[in-house]
């Protein structure tokens, strides 16, 4: 099979791109709703998480700095569990939710396997420090309308596994084995998309 040759980005630099997001969106989050979670309980818990997504924005708003769309989902996403799981008075909606989403954010991949830009590229622009051209190139694009299939496979199989945990599972069992599942799923398709993208676009012709 044919390769083509395209700068890719180095590891190193995908890392410094990539994990102040995640960081700020995902991993900060998580960790002050469980340590809030143990010293002034569940819906104290969901108000100190919700309380760092904004103030995340806030400072990058201060500073002039952009804001990573991870970030800005996650806020979104808090605010409306917060919201709706207050005005229900029950805690087992704000959990559900997010597997509802990462389904629905499943099928959206799969819906814009055929848009001229997938979601997942979308995504990508906060990860990948390269120009605007390169995402223009019809290979990249063809790249991640291939890979859109694998994250629609992995977006609904952990919504199908952290919806059986939350039905089985205590809420602080549940909150880690979650975060532990999600990353071990999430781990293995960025690892593959990595592979497979610099493969795809290394100098060295692949063989057939």
């Amino acid at each position: 099979m044919p390769t083509h040759t395209l700068e890719t980005p180095q590891l190193r630099s995908l890392a410094r791109q990539g994990l102040p997001a995640i960081i700020e969106g995902t991993l900060m989050p998580l960790a002050i709703f469980y340590a809030a979670l143990w010293a002034i309980g569940m819906w104290g818990a969901l108000i100190a998480a919700l309380t760092w997504s904004y103030l995340a924005i806030a400072r990058r708003i201060v500073k002039k700095q952009p804001i990573p769309g991870l970030v800005l989902l996650s806020a979104l996403a808090l605010t409306f569990r917060t919201a709706l799981a207050m005005a229900a008075g029950n805690v087992f909606i704000y959990f559900l939710q997010p597997s509802l989403a990462t389904a629905l954010l499943g099928f959206a991949f799969l819906a814009s396997m055929t848009a001229d830009q997938p979601l997942v590229q979308r995504l990508a622009r906060d990860f990948l420090p390269v120009s605007p051209d390169f995402f223009a190139n019809p290979f990249v694009r063809h790249f991640f309308m291939r890979i859109s299939l694998l994250w629609a496979m992995v977006m609904l199989a952990n919504a199908g596994v952290t919806t059986w945990m939350l039905l089985r599972l205590p809420v602080s069992i549940f909150v880690i084995s979650k975060t532990v599942a999600s990353v071990v799923l999430t781990g293995i398709a960025i690892a593959y998309s990595v592979t497979w993208f610099r493969r795809l676009f290394s100098p060295t012709p692949a063989r057939a």
